[in-house]
């Protein structure tokens, strides 16, 4: 009897809430670092799909930025979830994908559905601990109200692969912003994987976009784009960070790097579930009104 091949998977790109075939036709193999057996096969991102996120991530803005914050906390708790209900699938999946046990791995996506289960409580809060009402002279009203930034791109490290994905998106995303996110390209399984349950969630399309690939070839186009707003980069090379920074001045984006520096932080509560990490991605607007006699 002839034995059976099996027929690896071929994960797409995840722009404007479906899954596409890259621009380039090109794709990757995703490899099991153990045992170096091919999981899987990815595709490699070129700018042109880095462009079409963009725009998708700009469409959505309105309709994400206007619903009540309320709402943006139900759908990321319905977006918990969802992945509470594929648990072992990620478990498996970042174990495959990466040097890490099985109770590591099992570790980190709680970890995953607690921080997303921690920023949909506080969705609906934020917003009144940064706006203010202002002391002004008398017969005016005064108000600073937060605002989202607009469309943000987040540039991940390799490790954690979920971990550093569910921090940084929830991070930008509960505030109304939407998102481009090049994920990992050592352990993209886990964000293909992620980018299925948010396509079955309540999140919008468009407001979340994954992107896979080889990152020093994609990193570039999206700093450089003139329609994204903000850059949020959590890797730790500082000539990449140095070329991000200086191609965000070019309309002056605003670039965040944030205080976790290595693999472990992003296991840190203190770190990632503050109401700073939301503020990065918010703006003040300020309104003056006459009050009545």
């Amino acid at each position: 009897m002839r034995k059976r091949l099996s027929i690896p998977k071929m994960y797409k790109l995840f722009i404007g809430g479906k899954f596409t075939r890259t621009e380039s036709e090109r794709y990757l193999p995703a490899l099991n670092p153990n045992s170096n057996e091919k999981i899987c096969n990815y595709s490699r991102a070129s700018r042109k799909d880095i462009r079409n996120s963009v725009v998708a991530a700009r469409n959505s803005l309105s309709g994400w930025a206007g619903k009540t914050a309320y709402e943006r906390g139900q759908i990321l708790y319905r977006l918990a979830e969802m992945l509470e209900g594929r648990k072992e699938q990620f478990v498996h999946e970042i174990v495959i994908s990466t040097t890490l046990s099985n109770a590591k791995a099992s570790k980190e996506v709680e970890k995953c559905i607690d921080r997303i289960v921690w920023y949909a409580g506080f969705s609906d809060k934020w917003a009144q601990l940064i706006g203010t009402v202002n002391s002004v002279q008398a017969g005016y009203f005064n108000f600073s109200i937060p605002e989202p930034t607009g469309v943000v791109g987040i540039i991940l490290p390799d490790e954690p692969a979920l971990l550093a994905l569910v921090s940084r998106m929830c991070t930008v995303i509960v505030s109304g912003n939407t998102c481009v996110v090049i994920a990992s390209d050592k352990a993209p399984l886990p964000a293909l994987s992620f980018a299925e349950v948010i396509a079955t969630s309540d999140i919008p399309g468009g407001v979340v976009n994954i992107l896979t690939g080889i990152k020093k070839e994609l990193y570039t186009h999206l700093a450089g784009h003139m329609d994204v707003n903000s850059i949020d980069y959590s890797d730790d090379d500082k000539s990449v960070k140095t070329t991000i920074k200086e191609l965000c001045s070019n309309n002056v984006k605003r670039f965040v790097s944030t205080d976790v520096k290595s693999k472990s932080g992003f296991f840190d509560d203190d770190l990632n579930e503050n109401l700073y990490q939301i503020q990065n991605f918010t703006e003040l607007k300020t309104i003056w009104h006459t009050m009545g006699m």
